[in-house]
């Protein structure tokens, strides 16, 4: 039997869970994930696009990527999504923080070799990374199918934790004369640019 990650919360503990609606909240929210796994004694962390369906995650990579064969091949992995909401400005050094929402999952992913399925998840992907965007794309060749590897992660094995809110100043810190707050922080959308060799009279779509 596999072992499975020790999720149990040791510090801070009112501001984690094991909520899987919560969970899968703050996945959907994001669009790059960290996933992390030990090769050879050497850990690794590296940064990744993905998609949240159902209740697995979606992890892609070309078929010849080390990081895809070994978990395909059944190496743990640990998989995180942060979200960094603001930064939390206190009387002193020791209780200034950030607010931030975050979620862990681990486990074995699966290899998908099912060509309707490694379809259907693509373009789950694509309708997660870019909504609105798959009706306008063609199809994905079977060469491109081929040279691309599919995993899909279990969302079973998992913590979040979360701090929002002001500052937690002890009571001997609140007459000092400095200010005290929150800056609130968040990723936005800027003005799209258009490629260099796009043809003339094609309009942004309204989805960008």
């Amino acid at each position: 039997m596999t072992q499975k990650a020790d999720t149990k919360f040791r510090r801070a503990v009112e501001r984690g869970s094991h909520d899987f609606t919560l969970a899968c909240e703050m996945l959907d929210a994001g669009k790059i994930c960290h996933v992390g796994f030990t090769l050879d004694e050497q850990p690794y962390v590296l940064p990744m696009a993905y998609a949240r369906l159902g209740d697995q995650l979606l992890i892609h990579g070309s078929v010849a990527s080390r990081l895809m064969k070994n978990l395909a091949a059944g190496l743990r992995c640990c998989v995180t999504v942060t979200h960094f909401d603001g930064l939390v400005y206190a009387r002193s050094t020791f209780h200034s923080s950030m607010n931030y929402r975050s979620v862990m999952v681990f486990g074995c992913a699966r290899l998908i070799t099912d060509l309707d399925e490694k379809r259907s998840s693509i373009q789950a992907l694509v309708d997660h990374l870019l909504p609105g965007r798959r009706a306008e794309l063609r199809k994905s060749t079977p060469k491109e199918l081929k040279a691309t590897s599919l995993l899909a992660l279990p969302i079973e094995t998992f913590s979040t934790k979360c701090r929002t809110g002001p500052p937690s100043d002890p009571k001997g810190d609140l007459d000092a004369p400095v200010w005290a707050g929150v800056v609130p922080l968040s990723l936005t959308a800027g003005e799209p640019l258009d490629a260099p060799n796009v043809l003339p009279g094609i309009p942004r779509p309204d989805y960008l």
